[in-house]
């Protein structure tokens, strides 16, 4: 079978020889319809599409998680004794993470837009490997402050970029899901960083080195080596993914962007713009909603770093050893593991986030009540119970933010940037967090719980903004249409408005 582009070059060479050269162009490669791929499977191009992509993306996601978060572990095994650090100083080497982690994740997705994911995702991998393995090393508080800052540094890039990555693949209707299949090795991360520290912890004195030391070093020798492994595993972009024919290219590329548009059979299709353009940046750091789903953001990762960073720490003050509050860590993060997939392919199905982002924010504030209503001395179940009870709303929520985002950005550029921004921006929460859980507050820890709750609460209320603002925009939008305003653009006008356009309709 010829591609659709052959069929008609053939049909243009048996047209009127009278017909000028730029009409022959015009008829050779007319844009393509969604008919004339009516043949291809679909469903099994996207299966395709899911084994050879998210797998993984998920392992890439699973080490970034696991590094980042296991001196929450390492502290539990005696980093902060054998180091000599005041609780301070331990909270400053979390908080230091989170600056650089912010401050590169844009200019790192601007990369990404110009070297191919195969080579910048795996680069920026070893890097970040080779950091880790220095941290176990460290002897004193500025070594672990250092390597912390870079570890900022050089993992910022990868949960934006796969972010952005997967929306160059899947439509808006389908990002959920594959987000959580994605971000569910976070919660597979905190279980396995449990269990790995338990099991890692056992070679303390092995080598002259503490067995926190151990848990920096074989984490991060792991983390090269699988980056040195993504250097082949991972695919650019559709248009050169050779485990796709070349017709169930032009099929994925179509569909993507054409997304988000609504269809007048009496009009041109609007295709996204993918153009590199300094005013898309600029859109991405001037778009309200951005900044209102930043604000939804805090109030997820937040809680989600709180958890991640401390979970540990709060079970061991619940009464139990080190060892019995690493393993009491990976119930929780295998549950909210699977009701992040539950959850994202529901929300994909009715095509909804607003609703679930909002009921699982519920949940957490629930899960945190309980924890900050009870005295853990005496009902150490109750507060466990909450924090369950909280992470297994929060693993659900996170990719729904993320998605709710993308799916409402039009044109590559400024979904880039756009979404860099309310990751990089997103996670200073991740610094806020990190101070949250003071020692002195111990066992109780009423500040740190109800400063989650309180970002808790603002997210709940900028997602009832945007909730409304979406709304509305669509009904102005229908309305318009409705009065003739669409024959007043070019389809090449609405293209560069992007999602500001009359044909764009906002997910909610």
């Amino acid at each position: 079978m010829g591609t659709y582009t052959e069929k008609h070059e053939a049909s243009a060479s048996q047209s009127d020889d009278r017909v000028d050269v730029e009409q022959v162009d015009r008829v050779a490669v007319p844009p393509p319809t969604l008919e004339s791929f009516a043949h291809l499977d679909e469903k099994a191009i996207l299966r395709k599409m899911d084994m050879r992509l998210i797998p993984m993306l998920a392992l890439l996601y699973l080490l970034s998680f696991l590094d980042r978060g296991n001196i929450g572990n390492a502290k539990i095994e005696g980093l902060q004794e054998d180091l000599g650090l005041t609780n301070d100083q331990y909270n400053w080497c979390l908080t230091a993470f989170f600056f650089t982690y912010a401050a590169f994740e844009v200019p790192s997705n601007l990369m990404l837009k110009r070297v191919r994911p195969s080579r910048w995702l795996p680069s920026i991998m070893v890097a970040w490997g080779v950091v880790m393995t220095l941290m176990g090393i460290v002897h004193n508080y500025a070594g672990l402050l250092a390597a912390r800052i870079f570890l900022g540094v050089t993992e910022a890039g990868l949960f934006p970029g796969v972010a952005y990555y997967l929306t160059n693949w899947y439509r808006r209707d389908e990002m959920q899901l594959r987000q959580a299949l994605f971000f569910s090795a976070a919660s597979v991360a905190g279980a396995f960083s449990g269990l790995l520290a338990f099991a890692i912890g056992k070679m303390d004195g092995v080598g002259g080195l503490h067995g926190w030391q151990w848990i920096f070093i074989l984490e991060g020798i792991a983390t090269v080596l699988v980056a040195i492994v993504a250097f082949f595993a991972v695919y650019d972009f559709p248009e050169t993914a050779g485990f796709l024919t070349e017709e169930e290219r032009a099929f994925v590329v179509y569909r993507l962007k054409y997304q988000g548009q609504i269809r007048d059979p009496g009009r041109a299709q609007v295709a996204q713009a993918d153009a590199f353009k300094w005013k898309y940046v600029a859109q991405g750091f001037m778009d309200w909603q951005i900044w209102a789903n930043i604000v939804v953001y805090w109030g997820i990762v937040c809680p989600l770093y709180g958890i991640s960073l401390f979970l540990p720490t709060i079970i061991r003050q619940l009464g139990y050893q080190s060892s019995q509050a690493q393993l009491m860590t990976v119930p929780i993060y295998i549950t909210a593991a699977i009701l992040a997939v539950i959850a994202a392919f529901f929300s994909d199905k009715v095509g909804k986030r607003s609703p679930f982002i909002l009921s699982f924010l519920v949940v957490m504030a629930v899960g945190f009540s309980m924890a900050i209503s009870v005295d853990p001395e005496r009902q150490p179940r109750v507060v466990y119970g909450g924090v369950f009870i909280a992470a297994c709303a929060i693993y659900p929520a996170f990719p729904g933010v993320i998605a709710w985002l993308s799916s409402n950005l039009a044109g590559s550029l400024k979904r880039s940037v756009g979404m860099a921004l309310q990751i990089g921006v997103g996670n200073l929460g991740g610094a806020m967090a990190s101070n949250f859980y003071r020692a002195k507050d111990a066992p109780r820890y009423r500040l740190g719980h109800g400063l989650e709750l309180g970002f808790i609460g603002a997210g709940v209320i900028a997602a009832l903004v945007l909730l409304a603002g979406y709304s509305a925009e669509n009904r102005k939008r229908a309305r318009r249409i409705d009065e003739g305003a669409l024959d007043s653009y070019t389809p090449e006008e609405l293209s560069d408005q992007g999602d500001k356009a009359l044909t764009f309709r906002y997910v909610y």
